[in-house]
């Protein structure tokens, strides 16, 4: 007996040591952003790196929110990535509703439909997106790169919801239609209600696939919609990339989502085991 209860100390002890090697392979990445960020900017571009540097300063810091645009892209970005978390929400989840609660074939071609759009290269859709929205007058504006945005995370949203509308039995659409309720009614009153941490991670992949998108920011903004990540990409001196300022607006910009997962946590933990307790 005494022997099992080693052994399983043991195995737990290994099991942490992997955890803790596995989550600082993967934390390294941005821990080292965040120190190159209050480095002084001569020892951001010193051959050797370093990963600590010799005095904390917050140079970086200043002079990225000192330059001209970089308050208006945080504007920008937050505004693309919202509206287009709400634009995926209300098609995604009327249509993942309708899928599980009909079953009918086309529902089945339509959800195979939309992962097959899913897969898709996204400069097969940006290139045409820039004409279209130049015809339509709305180039270089945030509701059209939210709506280019949406096509990247719509697929997924509706694929998400209709993996959780399912662990919904469908005895409580029927209960909520005897009390009187129509579909949509039983939709809005009894389903969301239970699939509420599903519609928070949900709103968390669309919202990051916004915030972390990049090629259709490339594409479709100039100056007026311009987001972040472009600002980023565009941090240049006459010496080469500006890598005490990048990292510095890099390490701001991570801030909304940390927060916003934080916020969300609990309900996200409620969506991803929502199927565990299927009818």
């Amino acid at each position: 007996m005494n022997g099992l209860v080693v052994r399983g100390k043991t195995a737990r002890t290994i099991l942490w040591v992997l955890l803790a090697a596995v989550t600082l392979l993967y934390g390294f990445p941005f821990v080292y952003l965040l120190l190159t960020s209050f480095k002084t900017p001569l020892e951001t571009i010193a051959v050797p790196a370093t990963v600590f540097g010799s005095e904390f300063t917050l140079e970086n810091y200043a002079s990225a929110l000192g330059r001209e645009g970089v308050v208006a892209s945080f504007i920008n970005s937050t505004v693309t990535a919202v509206l287009s978390t709400v634009i995926s929400l209300v098609l995604a989840v009327p249509a993942a509703y309708a899928i599980t609660r009909y079953r009918t074939p086309g529902g089945q071609v339509f959800i195979l439909v939309a992962l097959v759009c899913r897969m898709v290269p996204a400069i097969v859709v940006g290139v045409p997106l820039v004409s279209l929205f130049r015809d339509l007058g709305i180039a270089d504006t945030s509701i059209a790169l939210a709506i280019a945005h949406t096509t990247l995370s719509l697929p997924l949203s509706i694929w998400l919801m209709t993996s959780f509308f399912d662990a919904v039995p469908d005895e409580l659409d029927e209960a909520a239609k005897i009390d009187g309720c129509s579909r949509l009614g039983a939709l809005r009153r009894v389903v969301l209600p239970v699939v509420s941490g599903g519609v928070a991670v949900t709103a968390i992949f669309a919202f990051l696939a916004s915030w972390n998108e990049f090629l259709f920011s490339l594409l479709l903004t100039a100056v007026r919609a311009q987001t972040t990540p472009i600002v980023i990409a565009n941090f240049q001196t006459q010496f080469g990339l500006d890598w005490g300022s990048m990292t510095a607006l890099a390490a701001l910009y991570s801030i909304p989502v940390v927060l916003l997962t934080l916020v969300l946590q609990r309900h996200i933990v409620a969506g991803l085991t929502l199927g565990a307790v299927k009818g």
